[in-house]
């Protein structure tokens, strides 16, 4: 586990998809000058866990969020290399939250995802595992667990002995402009959460208000994590807020969040079991020191 008492921090000014980004125990930031590059370095970082997982686990468990971060990945289907290589039967899709709206809704993360990337590629349909929106929030979250327990249980899942949770062998996550992950807000009780794996929110400052989400146990529990934050296409203020939450994050902390105080951002607070990376353009590393 990454000691966040001696994380080693890499800032790494990437200015072409060519440059050999480093690996170290602790928080490794990869920053490119555009999101067409960025988008190209996370090609190849997944890409490479998928063919490590594949040969280790016959496995490679993914879990998303929504918003850019699917279109981030398109660089998967895009390039002959990676959309034939990847060994796409491996691999089983999970959801880190996910809004409870019909699968068809503009404002479904699962639409998002496979609109612009699952329908693309040759994952078997059994292997990907949706949040069930039909039922109630509780209920949903509930179901979600459930399944992610038998997965657990049947060796699909890897399990952290540490934590308590499931272990993801890569969860890809993006931040909102307040400094949310996943569905868990600012302030919100979800943040302290220690037993569920899986919780409903009812109430989310941004619309649709109900949801489910994975909590802090899961989220750092992965076995590998990146941040996918990119903003140069996005509004000034967009662009001025994630680059200040980026920067209290990683500035505050040497890149691996973990805190617990009251008063963090969700952002500050993710603490990953393994390795953990921040992929960013210049607009969002704007404020990085060093």
């Amino acid at each position: 586990m990454v000691s966040h008492l001696a994380l080693v921090v890499f800032v790494t000014l990437l200015l072409s998809a060519t440059s050999k980004m480093p690996t170290a125990k602790g928080a490794v930031i990869n920053v490119r000058d555009t999101e067409e590059e960025v988008a190209k370095a996370v090609a190849e970082y997944v890409a490479k866990l998928s063919s490590k997982f594949a040969k280790e686990r016959c496995k490679f468990t993914v879990a998303v969020a929504g918003g850019t971060l699917i279109h981030t990945l398109r660089k998967l289907v895009e390039e002959e290399g990676y959309r034939n290589s990847v060994d796409w039967a491996k691999w089983e899709v999970f959801w880190v939250d996910e809004r409870l709206v019909p699968l068809t809704d503009k404002e479904s993360n699962y639409k998002l995802a496979y609109d612009g990337f699952l329908s693309k590629v040759p994952i078997p349909p059994s292997n990907i595992h949706p949040v069930n929106v039909t039922l109630p929030a509780d209920a949903a979250a509930e179901d979600y667990q459930t399944l992610i327990k038998t997965l657990v249980d049947n060796k699909t899942v890897d399990f952290s002995n540490a934590n308590g949770s499931p272990k993801f062998d890569l969860m890809l996550l993006g931040m909102g402009p307040d400094g949310h992950v996943a569905s868990l807000f600012p302030g919100h009780p979800l943040l302290q959460e220690k037993q569920r794996w899986v919780a409903a929110v009812k109430d989310s400052p941004f619309p649709p208000k109900e949801r489910v989400t994975f909590t802090f146990p899961v989220i750092n529990s992965a076995a590998n994590f990146a941040f996918v934050i990119t903003a140069s296409d996005l509004p000034e203020w967009v662009q001025d807020a994630l680059a200040e939450k980026v920067a209290k994050a990683v500035n505050s902390s040497g890149g691996g969040g973990g805190g617990q105080g009251q008063d963090l951002l969700p952002v500050e607070m993710v603490k990953p079991e393994g390795e953990m990376y921040w992929f960013l353009d210049k607009s969002t590393a704007s404020r990085l020191q060093g």
